[in-house]
């Protein structure tokens, strides 16, 4: 598995003691609400077992720059879905692109004909035309859903899905935030993929040079540089796509605008880390708090404690904050602006 550029590496970080301003924070009804304010607060969730979803064209602003998106119900995330174990879910997707479109339920264990995978187990969705997905509910835990379609996921077209268990859930905790990771391009997915199939280093700004061996700047021995060259690979690939292309998004806000979850001191805080990225692998902290893994994609797992993983693409954890007596904020280490902590007096 190849590490993830440095610029990546810090994803949740700023804490501060007090929590004065939790009971305005009440008042926002948004799953991906931020304590700070004129950013995106209004991403709603939606709760099953009946459920509407509407695939159309946005516009997508971050980092002071406009770019065209693929959302549902006009947001990037896609709205919160909320199901219970047990229930019959109905979900009816309409299209309003100029294209086909599909919904795949990542992970949700259901009938092979409500997958929304095109061509392998459905048609897909036409423009203009409305698919109800309609399957039981039989298992809990966190989820996301995404679009199988024409690269519309790398536009915006993916969303969280969390499904509460029948009965009392074995995970003890007072409050959960969920935390979609992504990356973000103003550069077609289509254009990238062409330009990576043409050249596969070509977004790889950083590479080897005979004067830096002669330097000894790029830190690698002859040796080493053979053993690269033997394998046909660059050792500064460590990502397809990096930061001089992505920005790297926490539920749609980037580095600059610092998504922020609050909760009272001494809560039990759930966090549901989905990363929903096209090709980014994120490395996931909380600086100076531990952290306790009680769910893997979607399985609750034996309680393991640590300061930090890795998450690859379509992988989803759930945490325990080991330390509930601070305010989260969480932000993105871009590289060309640093993350702000956040702190509430």
């Amino acid at each position: 598995m190849r590490s993830i550029q440095s610029d990546r590496r810090a994803l949740l970080r700023g804490f501060a003691g007090g929590a004065g301003l939790f009971a305005a924070q009440g008042l926002m009804p948004a799953w991906a609400q931020s304590g700070s304010a004129g950013l995106r607060t209004d991403l709603p969730t939606l709760d099953g077992p009946d459920v509407r979803l509407t695939v159309g064209h946005s516009p997508f602003t971050v980092g002071g720059r406009t770019g065209h998106a693929i959302t549902v119900n006009g947001t990037l995330p896609a709205p919160l879905i909320r199901l219970r174990e047990g229930q019959t879910a109905r979900l009816s997707v309409t299209n309003t692109l100029d294209e086909d479109t599909s919904i795949h339920w990542h992970g949700v264990l259901l009938p092979f004909h409500m997958d929304g995978v095109p061509g392998v187990s459905f048609p897909g969705i036409r423009p203009g035309e409305t698919f109800r997905y309609e399957f039981p509910v039989i298992q809990s835990g966190t989820f996301w859903y995404h679009s199988h379609s024409n690269l519309q996921e790398a536009m915006g077209h993916y969303g969280p899905l969390i499904i509460d268990p029948a009965g009392v859930d074995p995970v003890a905790y007072d409050r959960e935030h969920v935390i979609v990771l992504s990356d973000w391009s103003f550069l077609h997915p289509h254009e990238i993929l062409d330009r990576l199939k043409k050249s596969p280093g070509y977004f790889n700004q950083s590479r080897t040079t005979l004067s830096g061996l002669v330097s000894g700047e790029d830190g690698m021995s002859l040796e080493e540089r053979r053993m690269w060259g033997g394998m046909r690979m660059d050792p500064r690939d460590i990502a397809d796509v990096n930061g001089t292309t992505y920005t790297y998004l926490v539920n749609g806000h980037g580095p600059t605008e610092n998504w922020t979850g609050l909760f009272r001191p001494g809560e039990r805080v759930r966090l549901r880390v989905i990363n929903a990225s096209a090709m980014s692998i994120f490395n996931v902290r909380i600086p100076g708090l531990g952290m306790t893994v009680v769910n893997a994609d979607g399985e609750n797992v034996r309680p393991v404690e640590t300061d930090e993983f890795q998450i690859s693409v379509a992988e989803t954890y759930d945490v325990i904050g080991l330390d509930g007596a601070h305010v989260l904020a969480v932000g993105i280490d871009h590289g060309h602006a640093p993350a702000r902590d956040t702190h509430l007096e």
